[in-house]
């Protein structure tokens, strides 16, 4: 008979938010698999926990998976965690909750902290619908579709972001978005300097060209409101002209003037989205 595999929740910050079935969970299964074992090795020493520890993480998902699902098949339970928060949320456990999945073993939650939902709790941006985007791609493509997609998305958007890439993903995010949508910026959540800033994105691209952003970040982005559909196909229909007039030996920014004026969206943004898409 097999073992059961646990997806164990982990504090996102604060070592306190482990609950008491998570440290039975991890003092009673054979083994644990961790993203990162010194991490991991930290939270146990806290609690008095000793259990041996492997690997398992994005580059050895594939190799550490089939040997993490080989001892369960031969009835050893393991506890998959992460550095912070729930295993298989934008992370690569979901691969080997498959795995056990296909081959019939049992899989059970313990459940803890989230910082999708702990961001989205305290954003203060409508929490009935929602979806989360993880992080944005940094290949230009992927990101540009990515952007392109959420354009006209109604529900409340959840991303995460690290701090050394925050003001490209700001700037793309008003280039797409709108720099007058509201935004909540939630960093180092549940943490000694734990800090929720609501603003809009504009006034927030512009604090963190002032300034470098330290500490990781949950970004909750506002929905898009009603008439954005139209208004996206406007600007689409700009870029078009800006690529005629381009062509027609205009500068970037007198063309984008041009047909900023002629299809009435803003030159401003019109203008970043031409750098976003194009990387002039």
């Amino acid at each position: 008979m097999s073992g059961t595999l646990y997806l164990v929740g982990t504090p996102i910050g604060n070592l306190g938010d482990l609950s008491p079935r998570a440290q039975d969970t991890l003092a009673q299964c054979d083994f644990i698999a961790a993203e990162d074992t010194r991490v991991t090795l930290k939270l146990l020493n806290r609690f008095g926990i000793k259990k041996p520890l492997v690997s398992y993480y994005e580059h050895n998902r594939a190799q550490s998976g089939e040997k993490i699902l080989a001892r369960l098949l031969a009835g050893e339970s393991c506890a998959l965690v992460t550095d912070a928060g729930m295993p298989a949320i934008s992370d690569p456990g979901e691969d080997i909750v498959r795995l056990c999945a296909e081959h019939g073993v049992p899989v059970t939650a313990v459940p803890g902290p989230s910082a999708v939902v702990t961001a989205l709790a305290l954003g203060a941006l409508g929490t009935q619908r929602f979806c989360f985007e993880g992080f944005l791609s940094t290949s230009r493509r992927s990101r540009t579709e990515h952007l392109e997609s959420l354009r006209g998305e109604k529900r409340t958007m959840v991303f995460y972001e690290a701090p050394h890439k925050l003001k490209k993903t700001l700037a793309d995010m008003a280039a797409y978005f709108g720099g007058e949508r509201r935004i909540s910026l939630c960093r180092e959540l549940t943490k000694l300097h734990e800090e929720v800033w609501r603003t809009t994105i504009a006034e927030a691209a512009a604090r963190y060209e002032a300034e470098p952003p330290r500490g990781e970040f949950v970004l909750v982005v506002e929905g898009a409101p009603d008439d954005v559909p139209d208004s996206a196909a406007s600007e689409d229909g700009a870029l078009e002209l800006v690529e005629r007039y381009r062509a027609a030996g205009e500068s970037l920014k007198a063309a984008c003037r041009r047909a900023a004026e002629e299809c009435g969206v803003s030159k401003n943004e019109l203008y970043s989205r031409w750098l976003s898409e194009k990387g002039e």
